[in-house]
Order: structure tokens, then sequence, then C-alpha cells
């Protein structure tokens, strides 16, 4: 049987457990709750976007930046580790303003330890959208991350990626490297694992934890606790030739190809236009003949049955 632990060693256990998560604390910590991707109001224009140097909008500096990696906006330190002393007297502005981050684009603050620090713990440092590919500079929304993938995203495509982010590269739910029905799934490469392919050989577990992608490490997620859908197939104008036409109007076609023809009407494959629209005459015309000729046949049997009651009355008198 193994030993029972002491008093001493279950506190030095939970001792070691806390500060490892003291450690990770920073990395776990949310993209939205960072410094440096706070929302900002603009002092000119009065427009809301992210936490930067200069405004996105109109370019007007700042009247109280805010630190990218400390968070503050007065620097209170009368003995501290500021690069430029002020002994009794509170910084703001420009005076409290070490230097801009070439990633999240805002303010870092004169203390020693945000200015070496803060460029090489930046979070935001590859913070492209996976939807547009826009980075930080290129955008004036704040960054947010994908509570499935857990990839970048801008603050115009977060709701519409999220809602379709449950999807399959495949068209079914079967495991990458078997045919059997996959179990996990990863949300970053799209693609579903079963329970013996889900683990590589010679990597130790974790008890209790997800996972890890046998591919780029994301933690898995079980297949049937998501809404998980497979990859769909676009049809109509979008299965056309895009370098022609745009839209469902506004491009040319030739007979036997699912496009758009000048005077905007629809092609099927292999009809011609003109020849659908003689071919519809020729029926229309045909149709209206037919029901001329049952107009006349009812008109006749009608006649000759008011004749028969006509004979009938003066046979009868």
């Amino acid at each position: 049987m193994p030993k029972k632990k002491t008093g001493q060693r279950k506190k030095a256990e939970k001792q070691k457990e806390r500060q490892r998560a003291i450690r990770t604390a920073q990395f776990e910590r949310p993209i939205a709750d960072r410094p440096c991707n706070i929302s900002m109001e603009c002092d000119n224009c009065k427009r809301r976007q992210k936490n930067r140097a200069f405004c996105y909008f109109c370019g007007s500096l700042q009247r109280l930046p805010v630190c990218a990696n400390c968070g503050k906006m007065k620097c209170m330190a009368k003995t501290g580790d500021c690069v430029v002393k002020h002994p009794g007297v509170y910084t703001t502005g420009l005076a409290m303003v070490g230097a801009i981050c070439d990633f999240c684009e805002a303010w870092v603050c004169h203390s020693r330890k945000c200015l070496s620090v803060h460029a090489c713990e930046c979070p935001l440092r590859d913070a492209d959208c996976i939807e547009c590919e826009r980075g930080v500079w290129d955008h004036g929304g704040r960054v947010y991350k994908c509570s499935f993938c857990d990839s970048f995203l801008c603050e115009d495509d977060q709701f519409e990626h999220q809602a379709s982010c449950q999807r399959l590269e495949s068209e079914n739910f079967k495991c990458m490297s078997c045919n059997r029905l996959g179990q996990y799934s990863c949300l970053r490469c799209k693609v579903c694992f079963c329970e013996d392919h889900v683990k590589r050989k010679g990597f130790k577990y974790s008890k209790g934890q997800a996972y890890p992608c046998p591919k780029c490490g994301h933690d898995t997620a079980q297949t049937k606790e998501l809404s998980m859908s497979t990859r769909s197939y676009t049809y109509g104008r979008q299965a056309g030739d895009d370098d022609e036409g745009f839209g469902y109007y506004g491009g040319h076609c030739e007979s036997g190809s699912n496009d758009v023809e000048d005077d905007g009407a629809y092609a099927f494959p292999g009809y011609s236009i003109h020849g659908n629209y003689e071919d519809e005459d020729e029926d229309s015309e045909e149709l209206e003949e037919n029901e001329e000729e049952e107009e006349g046949e009812d008109l006749k049997e009608v006649q000759n049955d008011l004749k028969d009651l006509m004979k009938d009355n003066e046979q009868q008198t």
C-alpha cells in the first residue's frame, strides 16, 4: 500500500500548485481584459476604439494615455524603477510615457519593468484576424479570441466567425486516420479523431484534462458535446465563374454554362436562352388553341340540349 501523506506533505503540494497558478496567471488572462486591449474613447472625435497611442480615426493624441503593460495612467512612484526620476511629483500624460509598442500600438509607461518586459510578452504580437487577415494597425476595433478555436478575431468578424466555427472540413464525422467515428474534434484543424488516434505514443497525458490535438496541440473537445456540422457546398450563383459574372446579374455566359446572360435572364445548363423563349411562345399558342376548341364544343352541346327540351315541350302541348 502507498504511504499515507502527512499534513506537511499536503501543505507543500498545495503551495507548489499555487505557485504554478501564479506563474501561469498572466498567460491565462482573457485578451479582453488586457490593458493593451481595453476600450478607449477619443478626446477629439468621441469614437470608441482599442487602447492606442493615437486615435485610429482622426489621429489626435490622447490627453491621458494608459500603459499597455500595467494599465496605469498616473505614475505615483516616488522611489521606484522609473527611467525618468520624478521625486515628490506625480506624473500624467506624456510625462509618464516611455515608448510605443510596435505590436499593440499603445503607450508604455517609463517604468523599467514595463519597457523591458512588454515587447516580449505583448499578447497582440500575432493578433491577425483569422477571417479578414487584418492586423492591429489596420482596423480600429478591439481584438478578441474565438471561444472555440482560440484564434484572433477583429471586432467586425467576431460574431460571424463564432457562429460558424463549429464546422468540419470533411464530409462526415469519421476519424482522419481510420474509418471509425471521430469521438474528439479539434476546432482549430477542423478534423475528428477516434480514441486511439488522438493519443500519441510516448506522450504522457495528465488525468482529467483534454487531449491535445496531434497536429496543432490545441485542446480537443468531445464531438457529442459540440454542435458540429460537416462541410457544406455552395449552389446557385456562387457555383459560377466569379471572374466574369458578379452577383445575380451583370455577367456573360454561353449555352451550357450555369451563369448569367447579358439581358439578365438565367441560363440553365444545355439550353439556349432565346430557344427557351421561342418554345414557351409555341406552347402558349397551342394551349390557347386547345382552350378555344374546348369552349366551342361546350357551346354546341348546350345548344343541342336546348333544342331537345323545346321539342319535348311542343309534343306535350
